[in-house]
């Protein structure tokens, strides 16, 4: 009893270790079946060990063990309820959702992990007896996701059990499951893709109403019986008084004629006056796009393979070396301002803050000392985000995007070893005259003023929270021959604000560099010929005036100042480094204070 009791204890053991250290944190708390827990945050809750003989009952702890411990280190709960959908399935979907992102992410790092979680996914689904709607869906759903983003294959049973629902799900995310495996590492485009894709497919109200379809049969019945039970009574008390008065109710028929006829006309009139207000604002229609079906942001490095990328990094390093000597020494004027004003200052011998380590000697000789801590003091410049958004238009092919790529990339290593956080971005197309978008719009009968009518592509060429090395090879991807395609530059400046917006640092600057005004024919062809660039005035000024975002723009030949208050226009693309790295010198070396109006 004694040996049982004590190997128990020692799995539990196990088990709480290895928790804590997928979880990436020491205060999480581990209890098993209804043991009493100390703490309601940091709990992972397991089911009791029921039999040490019982292998299921352990694969299971293990796997939901390290499921659990990966949600709390991949997680960020705000950001989970930020975008969480409504509705009862909904939301149990965008959880399971949540769940295998964090598994994937956990699997790709940690072989053991990943044989957990599938052996115990695998157990489990083949003893599942699918009895309601709402298990078939969510059942379905976890089947679809775990069997795409983690290569499974289903066997024929598993397949049966899931043909009903797996076909609607395919369509539903068949264009936009391999960009949703992309953003695993992002869990706001994650989530916020994800709950998008759920809430368009109504389940709560599809299974509302199967459920709901026979009790309202019945009433249907009963109400139909009772209104036919009501006609037949009426009309024989209508009968009766018709014979008493001795002439039928021919008045109150005609009123009832009149107001039917009063009703077509009011609803006549109420069309012929939307179409005339349509018509009224044809030159002023608020921006749309036809269908966001088509679009997608993805990584560099998920649209090229490893090889590829690496072949056109080298390429990128072949054309930087001409330039090296010239930017990396704008790159060190940069870094010398940048570092100048961090220099660091700290208070020490305080209660609370960061161990000093200097004085741990101290309580070694003596261990009655207490232990001493030091925090830094508030600086000025502090918790910077410099994002550059690049136009990847056609327009730009050959020495501009070269240019502009070598410009980022030197960029991004300066401000990385002074602290600053730097995304790069780009923007274009996924085709020429429209794509998907404008075939759908040629299928519906072509209606008129349809908004954007093209496939955006949004690339993330660096994401902000990865070290430039690890993305150095993304950057030769604007060197990709095809890649380069339309421009539509106002929604480019959405996206990029909104990335930035859910940022937590202090100070943020978007970077845009363009050669031209936005253009895309389709769009253009089939809307008023300023769509584009009346869409782009009006953000780049929202953005000003309400934001707190730094906004700048360098044009490339191209004169940029009717869209941006604060732009430079260069005719040599070689001017490009000296700009993009004076001008963020300018900005570092004395910060405007904006008014949000």
């Amino acid at each position: 009893m004694e040996k049982k009791t004590e190997i128990l204890e020692s799995f539990k053991t196990a088990i709480g270790s290895t928790v804590k250290s997928l979880s990436n944190s020491e205060n999480v708390e581990v209890s098993f079946g209804n043991q009493n827990s100390q703490s309601k945050d940091n709990l992972i809750k397991l089911p009791d060990i029921q039999n040490l003989n019982d292998k299921i009952n352990y694969n299971q702890i293990r796997a939901l063990a390290d499921s659990k411990s990966l949600r709390l280190r991949f997680s960020n709960e705000k950001t989970y309820k930020t975008y969480e959908p409504n509705g009862n399935i909904s939301k149990k979907l965008y959880k399971i959702a949540e769940k295998i992102r964090c598994e994937k992410l956990g699997s790709d790092q940690f072989k053991g992990v990943k044989q957990n979680i599938e052996q115990y996914y695998q157990d489990r689904v083949n003893t599942l007896d699918l009895k309601n709607s709402e298990e078939k869906i969510t059942e379905s759903f976890e089947n679809y996701l775990r069997t795409k983003f983690f290569k499974l294959k289903n066997s024929k049973e598993l397949e049966k059990k899931f043909k009903t629902f797996q076909k609607d799900l395919n369509e539903k995310f068949k264009q936009k499951i391999k960009e949703l495996d992309s953003l695993t590492h992002d869990q706001e485009q994650f989530n916020s893709m994800i709950s998008n894709l759920i809430a368009n497919m109504n389940l709560d109200e599809v299974v509302e109403d199967k459920e709901k379809s026979q009790e309202n049969k019945e009433e249907k019945q009963s109400d139909q019986k009772n209104q036919e039970q009501n006609t037949a009574e009426k009309e024989q008390e209508h009968q009766e008084m018709s014979i008493e008065s001795g002439t039928p109710d021919l008045e109150n028929e005609a009123k009832e004629s009149d107001k039917d006829g009063e009703e077509i006309e009011i609803e006549d009139k109420s069309k012929t006056d939307i179409r005339k207000k349509i018509k009224s604002k044809l030159g002023d229609l608020k921006y749309k796009a036809y269908t966001e079906e088509f679009d997608e942001i993805i990584k560099a490095k998920d649209l090229e393979s490893e090889e590829e990328l690496s072949r056109l990094r080298k390429n990128l390093d072949q054309q930087l070396l001409q330039l090296k000597n010239f930017v990396s020494k704008l790159a060190n004027k940069l870094q010398r301002k940048l570092l100048a004003k961090q220099n660091r200052s700290w208070n020490f011998d305080l209660e609370e803050g960061l161990l000093d380590n200097a004085k741990l000697p101290r309580i070694i000789m003596d261990p009655y000392n207490s232990l001493s801590f030091k925090k830094e003091k508030d600086i000025e410049f502090k918790d910077t985000l410099v994002t550059i958004l690049i136009d990847n238009s056609g327009s730009m092919r050959g020495k501009p995007i070269s240019v502009a790529a070598i410009c980022a990339d030197i960029l991004a290593r300066t401000l990385e070893r002074c602290s600053v956080k730097v995304e790069i971005l780009g923007f274009t197309t996924k085709h020429w005259k429209g794509g998907s978008s404008r075939e759908k719009w040629m299928k519906n009968d072509k209606p008129t003023f349809p908004g954007r009518l093209n496939d955006l592509r949004h690339i993330i060429y660096k994401s902000a929270d990865m070290p430039w090395r690890q993305e150095k090879n993304s950057m030769g991807l604007m060197l990709k021959e095809g890649l380069l395609k339309e421009n539509i530059d106002g929604e480019a400046l959405k996206w990029a604000y909104n990335k930035m917006s859910k940022r937590k640092e202090e100070r943020k600057i978007l970077m845009v560099i363009s050669d031209g005004a936005p253009v895309d024919d389709s769009t253009l062809s089939t809307n008023s010929s300023d769509y584009l660039e009346t869409n782009l005035k009006n953000v780049v000024k929202w953005i000003e005036a309400k934001t707190n975002i730094e906004l700048l723009a360098i044009g490339i030949g191209h004169d940029v100042t009717r869209y941006y208050n604060q732009a430079i226009k260069i005719t040599d693309v070689q001017d490009l480094g000296d700009v993009m790295i004076n001008q963020l010198t300018d900005l570092f070396v004395e910060k405007r204070k904006k008014t949000i109006h």
